[in-house]
């Protein structure tokens, strides 16, 4: 009797959190799958269903391939670089540093800044003969101005500086929580075998840190994907989609052009992406991780 009361507490309790889950994650992720299936309704016309006819045209889209490129270069550049930056600020911010805590709250002040406010920031500096950059290559070098954000050859580039700005501070804070958890008789024990600083990162600290890194950079990943506000501000995804990302141009497929369907079926295909990377994650990770 008191098990299954017990048992029944515990559902009441998970049920509002549930009740949630379902009705703001799987509900939705449920009918974006069907409706990947079905037309967009016009006016008065219903939505039918046209089975896999929005896959076959997405495979012929090449604004589709198009911002799906731009993605993978997103990520490649905004992931390693960000985690790497992420790691290097926390072992700097923990180490015995005079002003650490100042120097803490500047690496992670970009986080707390509101995307809208990052893009407008980043703009000043992008401005072309007004903005920071130019008045710096001007005025030190005598350059002359360049237009970094209206460039179909450095826009994705700068897009990618801004993405890493804002979320290096971010990750830092975990891979900052993940050194403090470190046992320091381990730094003693290597001090007392004479191991160095190098050594002792490589085999002890790095092994330690890789959960860590495995949460980051999954997280890294679904950042990398869900971009929009920078490129809404900044360039509306151009000059000529040079800087559009898979879920921005969802967006513009939904809510500009109004073809819900064909946007249903972006989604999907970024959904299983996104599984897909994460589940490799795992495996990639799985044998070098070490759980304390």
């Amino acid at each position: 009797m008191l098990h299954r009361r017990a048992w029944v507490y515990g559902w009441l309790f998970l049920s509002p959190a549930l009740l949630f889950l379902f009705a703001f994650t799987h509900y939705p992720a449920l009918n974006t799958i069907i409706s990947s299936f079905f037309s967009t309704p016009r006016g008065r016309r219903p939505a039918k269903f046209i089975g896999p006819e929005n896959y076959q045209e997405m495979l012929q889209d090449p604004v589709f391939w198009k911002v799906l490129s731009n993605n993978f270069w997103f990520a490649a550049g905004t992931i390693p670089i960000s985690i790497g930056l992420a790691l290097l600020m926390a072992l700097w911010v923990n180490s015995h540093l005079r002003g650490r805590t100042l120097a803490r709250m500047a690496f992670f002040a970009p986080t707390v800044l509101p995307l809208i406010a990052v893009a407008n920031i980043w703009m000043f500096f992008y401005t072309p003969g007004f903005g920071l950059i130019d008045q710096i290559r001007g005025g030190l070098f005598g350059l002359p101005a360049i237009n970094l954000l209206g460039n179909p050859d450095t826009v994705l580039a700068a897009m990618i500086v801004v993405a890493i700005w804002k979320e290096a501070g971010f990750f830092m804070i975990f891979y900052l929580a993940a050194l403090q958890s470190i046992p320091p008789v381990l730094r003693e024990a290597a001090d007392v075998e004479g191991a160095g600083r190098f050594y002792f990162f490589r085999r002890v600290m790095l092994p330690l840190l890789m959960p860590t890194t495995l949460f980051v950079s999954v997280n890294a990943v679904i950042n990398s994907f869900r971009l929009v506000d920078h490129i809404f501000v900044m360039t509306d995804g151009g000059p000529n989609n040079a800087s559009s990302l898979l879920l921005f141009y969802i967006y513009e497929t939904a809510f500009k052009f109004w073809q819900t369907g064909y946007a249903a079926t972006l989604t999907v295909v970024m959904l299983i992406l996104l599984s897909v990377l994460a589940i490799g994650q795992f495996f990639l990770f799985d044998r070098k991780i070490h759980y304390q």
